[in-house]
């Protein structure tokens, strides 16, 4: 009885008079039968063992007993589940965790939230809403209650930890202090006294993507369930044609009890580098996304190899540059006519004279695309003539013949060290030590564009590394060799460091302190609370000490910050994370966001107290034996009782032609597929001789698809896919002459066959389907010529890729073709333009979508119109077109 209340208690006394009402109706039996009979004298001294009852029956009184009771309990006003309304006079303060950790339900969090603000406005309380993710005031807030339900909905989750620190100093006397937790452990929950709300969904989080030995290993975590479950990772970035798409997906299996789950994911490389972020499918939360940066997208260097390269690897040009690349970049090794096809971000020269014409034109061009061609001299280059009248088009500068050692013609007295490097030069900001030294170099002619292709010197001002751009790509030379023979430089760590800021190699993701100190990083992707990467905009960069040892901030959001030469990833939960669920002191009331619905009972006890007085008057009819016919209505009333609330099913059959569309579930979509009939609609009455209905939407797990000839399916990716009884009504639908009409509404992006994802999800809904085979619409086919003569079959956009019914032959009768189909119907036209955008009108029929600009757009929509007519006339009226241009071909055959 706990869960019942009651609007008007004090009609419950009416009970006492069940007792009295009692003794009423047994003192008033049912009244008995009389019968007229002359002969009665002929009974007399006769036994009757029949006798009719003085008294009413007990199960009669207590049935009518019960009516009554129902009556009054109904008229109470009984309650099941009563929403309480609290006590409470003084202010009411809402503190909200508002974290990504609240982000799972947050619709159920503000709705909660709602309900207490207006319980309290009822009252007139004042209010005051505090998300703890954002800076505390100084001052409550309070407003009225009233004022705060409009203000609620610019509360947002955030994708940073709330602080705790100030709340003491609040001054909460008197106010009632209810808290939103997100489920989470932290510090500093202890300081206040409040009633907890907690939900009980499960918190699912991911942690940072590691590349380790050529796997991507993801560790999933969650907290809140300790089923045995499995949820899909996907990783997420732009596809070929630059949208965003799902490049790979992998299953992260709890298991019973745990509390993380390990996933390892292959890609190739070309995926791996587009990868932008991985996230847990469904889940909408900042802690279940993970950015990724230039620690997951290694780039591909391609090393230049000759022969003789692999006998002394200590004396190999290209030995030190795969020990300082391999960590962090994919290698591959060969000749140009092996290198240039795989298209490497990277081309490696080390000390290679002279090219052919024909590979010098491949390597400048694949220059131009983009790609960066990396040199280091030799005693090859110095021995050779090239580039030194004329710059040399994979040379940055000019050279001189020969070259400069100590001890050499031109000579230094002994080993040079380098110069600080400029502000201009991409190695600025790196340390420069005394182990580097070099004792033999190339030396550039003078020229006036020397100084300003010379990123990096020797301490005499002559250039150690100089670079060009050519195209969209650019040209480096070290003017060293790429081993240890000229220098030290191949030695020391600053050699890598030089190839990571020349974009060479991807850096880890692990920084070390040293190399963040004086730098600044901007942030370019920020996540919102959902997990929904957004535009940075013109946020202030922040200092790279900052990064050291990060944590997600109102200061510092979790995103993607771009520093010197490279991205870095901050994510809400780092790479040790832990999930632990929120403890409490001890006495702290805590309810759920969730609970049963206030349901009113006196519709079901006022239906109740009807059925048992209609059997009272049956049972009453019957007793008095007065039943006869009357049986059969009191029954059917009883029956209809029973069910107070029940609804004859209603279906809605068409009188007349009715266009249908298939509800996908998604309402604009669903709401554009019935403007867009509705025009198609308004047009065939105009035009032709049908007229048809108002277009119904139909559900294809319960409707009946019979009186439609034309079935308009727009594809959604997010549509499920139906169920095995509705496939057997489709198939049905089809070979009993019906159309269905495909659109995947993507023909600016892909289309039928592409690997977008409607046309993904059309293969997967179209696959139980009895679709015959396919071929594109063609010219002659009969739809083209059904009403309108058309060439074209736009709709939203313009593309002519339409697919119907292929034909198994096409005869030749007197020069035109003759297709031997089913009486010409396609059971099923496939295209991706959009149509019923085209079609779309609002309710005084006016076009509802804009299509293109100006007299072009106007036209397009036209001819989307005629299209549409020409569908439902060639459903309607079959292959007649054809058949009379064969007219004498078709009296030949009947002839024969």
């Amino acid at each position: 009885m706990s869960a019942i209340a009651f609007t008007a208690p004090l009609l419950l006394v009416a009970l006492i008079v069940l007792p009295i009402l009692w003794w009423l109706l047994r003192a008033v039996p049912p009244a008995p039968i009389r019968r007229r009979f002359p002969g009665i004298v002929l009974l007399l001294g006769l036994k009757d063992d029949e006798s009719q009852t003085a008294t009413t029956p007990w199960w009669l009184l207590l049935l009518r007993m019960l009516a009554l009771a129902a009556v009054i309990v109904g008229f109470a006003g009984p309650i099941l589940n009563p929403r309480t309304v609290g006590t409470a006079t003084g202010p009411l303060l809402v503190l909200m965790d508002a974290s990504w950790a609240s982000a799972r339900d947050w619709p159920a969090r503000v709705a909660k939230v709602d309900e207490m603000l207006r319980d309290a406005a009822r009252v007139g309380r004042l209010a005051a809403v505090l998300p703890l993710t954002d800076p505390l005031p100084e001052e409550i807030p309070w407003q009225s209650a009233a004022a705060w339900v409009e203000r609620l909905p610019s509360v947002q989750p955030r994708a940073w930890e709330p602080e705790y620190q100030g709340l003491t100093d609040l001054p909460l006397e008197g106010a009632e202090i209810v808290w939103m937790s997100d489920g989470l452990a932290r510090e500093g929950r202890d300081v206040l006294s409040a009633r907890v709300i907690e939900s009980d969904r499960p918190i699912l989080g991911l942690t940072p993507a590691r590349y380790e030995d050529g796997v991507i290993n993801l560790r999933a975590l969650r907290l809140g369930d300790g089923t045995e479950r499995s949820v899909e990772l996907r990783a997420v970035g732009p596809g070929p044609n630059g949208a965003l798409t799902q490049l790979g997906v992998a299953p992260a299996n709890f298991a019973a009890g745990a509390s993380e789950a390990e996933v390892s994911l292959t890609l190739p490389p070309e995926l791996r580098n587009r990868v932008q972020r991985f996230e847990i499918s469904g889940e909408r939360s900042a802690g279940a996304v993970s950015l990724t940066d230039d620690s997951l997208s290694r780039r591909e260097v391609a090393l230049l190899t000759q022969a003789g390269d692999e006998s002394q690897d200590l004396l190999s040009p290209l030995y030190y540059l795969r020990n300082a690349l391999a960590p962090t970049a994919d290698l591959i090794e060969g000749d140009l006519e092996t290198l240039l096809p795989a298209t490497p971000d990277v081309l490696v020269m080390a000390d290679v004279a002279r090219l052919s014409p024909s590979e010098t034109d491949q390597v400048t061009e694949w220059v131009e695309n983009g790609g960066l061609l990396l040199r280091f001299a030799g005693p090859t280059l110095a021995a050779s003539d090239i580039s030194r009248e004329d710059e040399d088009p994979l040379l940055p500068v000019r050279l001189r013949s020969g070259g400069r050692t100590v001890g050499g013609a031109l000579s230094w007295g002994e080993p040079k060290t380098l110069r600080p490097f400029d502000e201009t030069s991409p190695f600025f900001g790196l340390t420069l030590t005394d182990e580097v030294s070099v004792t033999s170099q190339i030396v550039a002619q003078p020229d006036p564009t020397l100084a300003d292709r010379t990123i990096a010197a020797l301490a005499d001002g002559t250039p150690l590394v100089t670079r060009k751009p050519v195209g969209q790509g650019q040209i480096v030379l070290f003017h060293v060799t790429a081993n240890a023979e000229w220098s030290t430089l191949p030695l020391s760590g600053l050699f890598v460091q030089m190839l990571e800021r020349l974009a060479v190699s991807t850096r880890p993701a692990a920084l070390e302190p040293e190399a963040l100190e004086g730098t600044t990083w901007v942030p370019r992707i920020v996540l919102d609370g959902f997990g929904v990467p957004r535009d940075a905009g013109a946020m202030a960069g922040v200092p790279g000490e900052d990064l050291i040892d990060p944590k997600s901030s109102a200061d510092l959001p979790a995103g993607l910050y771009e520093g010197p030469g490279q991205s870095l990833a901050l994510n809400v939960l780092t790479a040790d994370a832990e999930l632990v669920a929120a403890r409490w002191p001890a006495g702290t009331v805590i309810d759920g966001l969730t609970r049963a619905t206030q349901t009113n009972l006196m519709p079901w006890l006022l239906a109740a107290a009807l059925i048992f007085l209609t059997i009272d008057a049956i049972a009453s009819l019957w007793l008095g034996g007065r039943l006869r016919r009357g049986l059969a209505t009191a029954v059917m009333a009883a029956l209809i009782m029973v069910a107070p609330d029940a609804q004859a099913q209603e279906i809605d059959v068409p009188g007349e032609v009715a266009l249908a569309y298939v509800r996908t579930g998604n309402a604009r979509i669903d709401e554009i597929s019935e403007a867009g009939l509705r025009g198609l609609s308004a047009v065939l009455a105009q035009r032709t001789s049908v007229e048809p209905e108002a277009p119904r939407g139909v559900d294809l797990e319960t409707d009946e698809l019979a009186f439609f000839p034309l079935l308009y399916w727009p594809v959604d990716p997010a549509q499920p896919i139906p169920s095995s009884d509705a496939y057997a009504r489709l198939n049905r639908y089809l070979r009993g002459g019906g159309m269905i009409v495909f659109d995947t509404r993507d023909a600016d992006i892909g289309g039928f066959g592409s690997s977008s994802p409607a046309s993904v999800r059309l293969r997967d809904l179209a696959a139980p389907l009895d679709i015959p085979p396919l071929e594109p619409l063609p010219d002659d086919h009969v739809m083209t010529r059904s009403f309108y003569l058309l060439q074209d079959y736009p709709g939203r956009y313009n593309s002519r890729d339409v697919w119907v019914e292929a034909s198994p032959n096409v005869e030749q009768v007197e020069g035109m073709p003759f297709r031997n189909l089913n009486d010409g119907v396609t059971p099923v036209v496939i295209g991706a333009n959009d149509w019923a955008a085209a079609w779309a009108v609002d309710e005084q029929g006016r076009a509802l979508l804009p299509i293109g600009s100006g007299f072009a757009g106007e036209r397009q929509r036209e001819i989307a119109l005629r299209f549409g007519v020409n569908l439902v006339m060639h459903v309607l009226s079959g292959n007649y077109k054809s058949d009379q241009v064969h007219v004498p071909a078709l009296l030949d055959r009947l002839g024969n």
